[in-house]
């Protein structure tokens, strides 16, 4: 039997759905994906030793750590990746560590890092959740029909054991008090994958649980899932606002929405999403400026007056995934946008392409991205050993994987009468069409690097149907013609063209890539001055950013001319490092360089800050 993890989908999941292993791209999301697969999926002694976490049975006992979470995080991103790859010896690696985890199971259908008297505190609920998540979503590529039985086996005794010792019986313990931390909210998330499992089995008492950490409401002081239905109050106003577990919590939200079919969810996961976008996600698209938490990041990110870890990568990850599945249930395009962003700055500025050495590691992916005066690689987030003072894993590794198998996904999609094109790589896409045709959008571009994108359709007939083009919010004077004839496109939405296609028809797109200049006084006129004299200059999606590298004072104010809002950058390549984008600004103090800022700080050396954003003369 092939298992998918909407097996049982609703009639609410309509607008956009992928299509895994039908697209090739070229370029650098390309070389990222590969980078990931070989840095973190394709070493069977790692995989090993996330499953000897769980042969010992209470690693997480003393410290009531998360060692717990490693094994499944990785395997849903690995999933994702041999989705897009379907590299075999990937393939063969993944299901080797699922059979080898599946032999770590107790007799009563327990797989965890925490003892019978510890279990069902701590992390142990966060990472159970990981577990569950790892195995459904190898279900999805499964080839072996009794092994996927046997998954789904281990997956229905890990959730009725749950089940059975969780709930709102007096004889239950209630889920928000299965954590010590963070008022259970980390251990309410594994919402998500309960209802993924009521999506593979159509059992009620799936449902029915999941329903009940809804009730519970994520955290003891509030319920936030109300509060983000009502749609007021900023998330960074909550009682707890842990950025990465509450958006899980809200991806759990979005699950049990395509379960139900129920509009409420929905509205609270769009609510949600608004409100961080609004309060929280910054220039680089993360959120959190002061640690991990949501803190009102949007005015917080020019403030000089913290200094430590910020923008942490689980977070940038997590928001991706989100944005992902709420822009496959609405086909709004404020969500591709929003991944895109994150894409190119956060995330790519995340991933470690010099193999620099953090705690004596080669870590794939750094944990924190700084955006003023500060530097890459300060600190591994999530920082477990797993061989005693010899071997260490950390949160943010464990999830960058994720981030790369998501983009393929996200890239170009089905419709009910099309396709979908939410970022603009070069490469192939490959569409079966509800006739059972078979169309290719061949796309040839250096976007970002300019905003210039043609498209050649392939197709053996002639056949009618629709192509969307995702037009940039930020893309204000945008072009886009089939065959030279000029076609209606408006920033923040998709260019829609429907039309009965043939064989060689050309689109052209061409976008909008003058600098922009955004103030820190357009978004917070109240901020204290320190904070308010700073501005960051954007292109396209991209994020530009000081490097000290360049021998560049970042602490001497700069006054830079703009009209409408942009300013003249002059492309240059004199940075002894590697980039994608470079520019030449022009201030009244003189010529400064901008680079950007995925390539920005890529040297993690603690001498040599980086700034997003950029100071400035009162």
């Amino acid at each position: 039997m092939k298992y998918t993890a909407y097996q049982k989908r609703a009639e609410t999941d309509v607008f956009f759905t992928p299509s895994a292993g039908s697209s090739h791209y070229e370029g650098k999301p390309e070389e990222m994906i590969r980078f990931t697969e070989n840095a973190t999926c394709m070493d069977p002694s790692l995989w090993a030793l996330f499953v000897s976490q769980f042969r010992i049975g209470n690693t997480d006992d003393a410290d009531g750590g998360w060692r717990i979470e490693y094994w499944g995080k990785m395997m849903r991103g690995a999933c994702f990746t041999y989705a897009y790859t379907q590299n075999e010896v990937l393939y063969q690696i993944l299901e080797t560590t699922v059979r080898d985890l599946l032999t770590t199971q107790d007799e009563e259908g327990r797989i965890t890092t925490y003892s019978r008297e510890k279990e069902f505190t701590s992390w142990d609920m966060w990472g159970r959740k990981y577990v569950l998540l790892g195995l459904q979503y190898f279900l999805e590529i499964c080839k072996d029909d009794a092994l996927s039985d046997e998954i789904l086996r281990a997956v229905c005794r890990q959730a009725d054991y749950i089940m059975e010792k969780i709930g709102e019986e007096e004889r239950k313990k209630n889920i928000l008090y299965t954590s010590n931390h963070w008022e259970g909210l980390n251990s309410s998330s594994v919402l998500e994958p309960f209802v993924r499992l009521y999506h593979i089995t159509n059992e009620k008492k799936y449902l029915d649980f999941s329903s009940y950490i809804i009730r519970m409401g994520g955290l003891r002081s509030m319920n936030i899932f109300e509060e983000a239905y009502i749609g007021k109050t900023y998330p960074y106003e909550y009682p707890v606002t842990k950025a990465y577990e509450m958006i899980s919590n809200f991806e759990g939200i979005l699950e049990y929405y395509r379960a139900t079919g129920e509009e409420k969810y929905l509205v609270m996961a769009k609510n949600f999403a608004r409100l961080v976008m609004d309060s929280d996600i910054t220039v680089i698209g993360c959120a959190g400026t002061t640690h991990e938490l949501f803190d009102h990041s949007r005015v917080t990110q020019f403030d000089p007056a913290f200094d430590g870890i910020m923008q942490e990568t689980c977070v940038t990850v997590t928001w991706m995934k989100f944005c992902y599945q709420l822009l496959c249930l609405t086909g709004d395009a404020v969500y591709a946008d929003q991944i895109e962003i994150s894409m190119y700055n956060a995330f790519f500025g995340a991933i470690n392409v010099n193999h620099n050495i953090c705690k004596g590691q080669d870590f794939p992916f750094d944990s924190y991205s700084p955006l003023l005066n500060g530097v890459r690689g300060r600190l591994v987030g999530g920082y477990k050993d797993l061989i005693r003072n010899r071997f260490w894993w950390g949160c943010c590794v464990a999830i960058g994987v994720a981030g790369t198998g998501i983009l393929p996904m996200t890239a170009a999609m089905k419709t009910e009468n099309g396709i979908a094109v939410n970022l603009y790589f070069e490469g192939t896409y490959t569409q079966t069409l509800a006739n059972g045709k078979t169309v290719r959008l061949i796309t040839q571009t250096d976007y970002p690097k300019s905003g210039s994108v043609k498209m050649t359709l392939e197709t053996d007939s002639e056949e009618p149907f629709t192509i969307r083009l995702r037009i940039p919010a930020w893309s204000k004077q945008t072009s886009l013609a089939v065959n030279g004839e000029p076609i209606k496109a408006e920033a923040g939405d998709y260019g829609m063209i429907e039309r009965i296609w043939k064989n060689g028809d050309v689109i052209e797109l061409a976008l909008d890539m003058r600098v922009r200049i955004l103030y820190a006084k357009e978004i917070d006129p109240a901020a204290k001055e320190d904070a308010i004299c700073h501005f960051a200059l954007l292109r396209g999606p991209v994020t530009l950013a000081r490097d000290s590298a360049l021998g560049e004072n970042l602490e001497m104010p700069v006054t830079v001319m703009s009209t409408d809002g942009y300013v003249c950058a002059t492309p240059t390549n004199k940075a002894s490092f590697p980039t994608e984008q470079e520019y030449e600004i022009e201030a009244e103090e003189g010529i400064f360089t901008v680079v950007d800022y995925a390539s920005a700080g890529q040297s993690w050396n603690k001498n040599l800050p980086i700034t997003v954003w950029i100071k400035t003369m009162p």
